[in-house]
């Protein structure tokens, strides 16, 4: 698949800047090869199926992990100045907090290991947690747990925001209200990388969509961008009797069915033909065209049958 080159200019310091990132755990090559630039308070998410090499780099983007061979620039610094300056902060999944103290004692005591931070109440207030700063962490929930890791990111008041399935655990309504305050932030400058396996977040929150496969950037471009990269559309409808998956399968340009209790999911470059099938030779009510989603690019930009897919260029 021909893919048309995005060449945008850079300008400026780069908020992260990776250069021929390598890096191998025995036989095992992680990454290979990835180069990612990132301007100030750009949003990106940085995606990829298990195993993929995400997590090793966002290990180097922190200063976690060496890299092989490559460099790595987080605003013009190395790494670990960066962190050691507050300029950079991190949102993990899970692990960082201990339970028998408070919420509140957990953000006053992080805040004590920095020079100069933001108040503790102004980050929990920012983070959604203030009302619950008398709360043991042990007692609080997962997703009031990754809203306190939220708030101690915030405390000295990083110019970039490190995130790793920072929405686990948070209902619809808070997942809601913690993009739309990261988006303010990046709006006044911040820049924020995140991994999430909740594609339709990065559908709609993320700036640019970063697809890692085998250790190397398949795609990097806006969501449209990405999902235009896979062609055809998906044709769905409702079914009440017998369905003849092996005719539908037959029919020109299909090139994937699924079978959801009563309703039909068809992948396919020539959904007329589809659609004409279904009204005509079968039941099928209900019926609905749509283009493909990111789910779709995902998958078929990062399963192995992908590899000789062109990328979309970055801005580097």
């Amino acid at each position: 698949m021909t893919t048309e080159l995005l060449d945008t200019p850079v300008t400026g310091t780069l908020a992260l800047d990776l250069r021929g990132l390598r890096k191998s755990f025995g036989t095992v090559r992680a990454v290979d090869g990835l180069d990612l630039a990132v301007r100030p308070g750009e949003v990106v998410a940085f995606l990829g199926p298990n195993g993929a090499g995400k997590t090793t780099t966002i290990d180097m983007l922190l200063g976690l992990a060496e890299p092989d061979e490559g460099t790595v620039q987080v605003l013009g610094l190395e790494p670990s100045a960066a962190i050691a300056a507050g300029r950079v902060s991190a949102v993990m999944q899970s692990g960082g907090l201990l339970k028998d103290l408070t919420v509140a004692e957990t953000v006053q005591l992080t805040a004590s290991f920095f020079r100069g931070t933001r108040s503790p109440k102004e980050v929990m207030e920012r983070a959604g947690i203030a009302e619950i700063a008398d709360r043991r962490v042990g007692k609080c929930s997962g997703g009031q747990q990754q809203r306190l890791r939220f708030a101690l990111a915030l405390l000295p008041d990083p110019d970039v925001i490190v995130l790793d399935e920072p929405t686990t655990g948070m209902d619809v309504e808070g997942r809601r209200d913690f993009w739309n305050a990261l988006r303010a932030d990046a709006a006044r400058g911040r820049t924020i990388i995140f991994a999430t396996h909740y594609l339709e977040e990065a559908d709609a929150y993320a700036d640019r969509i970063v697809l890692v496969s085998h250790g190397r950037i398949v795609a990097d471009g806006s969501a449209a961008q990405v999902k235009s990269l896979t062609s055809g559309r998906v044709v769905s409808a409702s079914f009440a009797g017998p369905l003849d998956e092996p005719a539908l399968r037959a029919l020109p340009g299909v090139q994937d069915v699924e079978v959801r209790r009563d309703r039909v999911i068809i992948r396919t470059t020539d959904s007329d033909a589809v659609a004409r099938h279904l009204l005509t030779a079968t039941d099928a009510t209900d019926l609905e065209i749509a283009a493909r989603g990111l789910e779709d690019a995902f998958l078929a930009l990062t399963t192995d049958h992908a590899d000789n897919h062109e990328t979309i260029g970055s801005i580097a």
